[in-house]
């Protein structure tokens, strides 16, 4: 794009004229961001739309990467586990499940959770009843048993 109408030629073309709307149009659809992102852009790296471009994709690369989970840097290892509330080796079978995205591995591990919750609960709900079924049936048979031993000694 051209920022000085009346010069037609490829250098001026290779530069974003942020002055321009019809421009900043056309650059943010190019690069896919917003004005705002472009704007931003220009500002840390200059007019050159090769260097613009170049940035853009760094930003993106970044802000990719923070969102994936390295299990080869311990660090990052001890960092996810604690906010996913889970053991090292807990995570690491996580991500082999899912793969290393943060957000999958955070749904699969809540998921997980909840399943676990839910056949905790049942399971001591069902121990709970086969413990005092036992302990209900247990005692009217101990008290008759003691009666009739009572009974046979004084007889």
């Amino acid at each position: 794009m051209a920022d000085d109408k009346a010069k037609r030629g490829g250098s001026d073309g290779r530069l974003i004229a942020l002055r321009e709307a019809y421009e900043v149009r056309y650059w943010s659809k190019k690069f896919k961001v917003t004005p705002s992102k472009l704007k931003a852009a220009v500002k840390a790296v200059g007019r050159s739309a090769r260097t613009v471009e170049a940035y853009l994709k760094l930003q993106k690369r970044a802000t990719n990467d923070r969102a994936l989970i390295a299990l080869t840097q311990p660090y990052e290892v001890r960092y996810w586990a604690k906010k996913f509330k889970v053991t090292p080796a807990r995570l690491r079978t996580a991500v082999g499940e899912v793969g290393r995205s943060a957000k999958k591995v955070g749904v699969f591990l809540a998921a997980r959770k909840t399943v676990k919750k839910k056949s905790a609960v049942k399971k001591k709900t069902t121990a709970k009843k086969v413990k005092t079924k036992k302990v209900k049936a247990k005692t009217p048979k101990a008290k008759k048993a003691k009666k009739s031993a009572g009974k046979r000694a004084r007889a």
